[in-house]
């Protein structure tokens, strides 16, 4: 008996990927991430981090501290409370807080640093809007707004 030979037709060819499916999924996916990504604004808030040799004053200086309580915001000269401004209508009162800051800068003009002290749970919001009154005050000279620097050089901390 013959022996049959079957002889199988080798292609030397790659075989073909479908990629129907793979760009039904990337028309779908990239205008959706399109769509859903969210594009924001990022501001940098520069800060005065204290250093090792302002950490032990050789004298007694004035310092301006604004505490911001869960109650109410405190001004402080480094060791007692100058100032206490309550909230008004369950919300901080930054007006007030300005006036009396800009009462300092009138008796210290050369003074440029200033702390913002925070209790814990503060708001981030509030802090920032506390921050922007300390670093400085829109002065209207009767045709333009324009702005006058306070406290440029804040740093931040933990309330005592």
């Amino acid at each position: 008996m013959a022996r049959a030979h079957h002889y199988r037709r080798r292609d030397n060819e790659a075989p073909e990927l479908d990629m129907t499916t793979f760009m039904n999924l990337m028309v779908v996916l990239v205008p959706f991430l399109l769509i859903t990504a969210v594009f924001s604004r990022i501001t940098i808030v520069e800060l005065d981090l204290p250093s090792a040799q302002s950490a032990a004053p050789t004298e007694p200086v004035f310092r301006v501290e604004v505490v911001v309580r869960e109650d109410g915001l405190e001004i402080m000269d480094g060791a007692q409370v100058i100032a206490a401004i309550p909230k008004a209508d369950d919300a901080y009162d930054l007006p007030a807080l300005s006036d009396y800051l800009v009462a300092i800068k009138n008796e210290y003009p050369d003074k440029k640093d200033a702390s913002v002290l925070l209790e814990p749970d503060i708001p981030y919001d509030n802090l920032i809007q506390v921050m922007d009154v300390v670093r400085g005050v829109e002065v209207d000279d009767g045709e333009q707004i324009a702005r006058a620097d306070l406290f440029p050089a804040i740093s931040i901390g933990d309330a005592p």
